[in-house]
């Protein structure tokens, strides 16, 4: 299968990362494409988009100052058949991407993902995290699958959703540097690229 491409945009609010594309998302070369999965619609419920994408759309979060990526870019069945050596160079490839791109907020998609980038013990969950990439803030959102059985149900995802979009909100209006962001931003048109 062609590797799904990456939506890149210099200097994004959030930088989401999940750890692999699916089956279905290689299929139709767009990531989040599985049918049934709410990530679409948990973006725009939380207002992380101001309208619904659908899959089909997935370079238009650039517009949104969003930008999109995987740890691992192999498709496959379920992240279980990703072999140790492919997340160590995930490792090494998302956090040379982080330091290129300079993301305000860097958001893994997962909890487990998070732990798997950290090494980490499997504890804690959502939310705000302690660590920093190349100066990005972390925060984790729950994995939107319905196959997560921690937060079965799109509320129980959704809280954590709206609570990043307030995290990116805080983070922008504690930034002394956002006045002078904003007047670089509208001299210039956005750059969507999708790599």
């Amino acid at each position: 299968m062609p590797r799904l491409k990456d939506v890149i945009v210099q200097e994004p609010e959030v930088l989401l990362v999940g750890i692999n594309p699916g089956l279905r998302s290689g299929a139709v070369g767009h990531h989040f494409a599985g049918n049934g999965n709410p990530f679409w619609r948990l973006l725009e419920r939380s207002k992380l988009t101001p309208r619904l994408l659908h899959y089909e759309e997935d370079e238009r979060l650039a517009d949104f100052g969003i930008a999109l990526t995987n740890l691992c870019p192999r498709v496959t069945r379920t992240a279980a058949d990703l072999e140790p050596d492919e997340l160590d160079r995930g490792r090494r490839a998302l956090a040379r991407k982080i330091a290129k791109l300079q993301p305000r907020v860097v958001a893994f998609v997962g909890v487990s993902l998070y732990q798997l980038y950290f090494r980490l013990p499997k504890s804690g969950g959502p939310g705000e995290k302690p660590e920093t990439i190349a100066g990005a803030r972390v925060f984790v959102v729950p994995n939107p699958s319905g196959l997560n059985a921690s937060f079965p149900g799109f509320e129980h995802k959704l809280v954590w959703f709206r609570a990043l979009a307030r995290f990116v909100s805080r983070l922008r209006s504690e930034d002394p540097s956002e006045t002078a962001r904003a007047r670089r931003d509208e001299s210039r048109p956005a750059r969507a690229q999708r790599r």
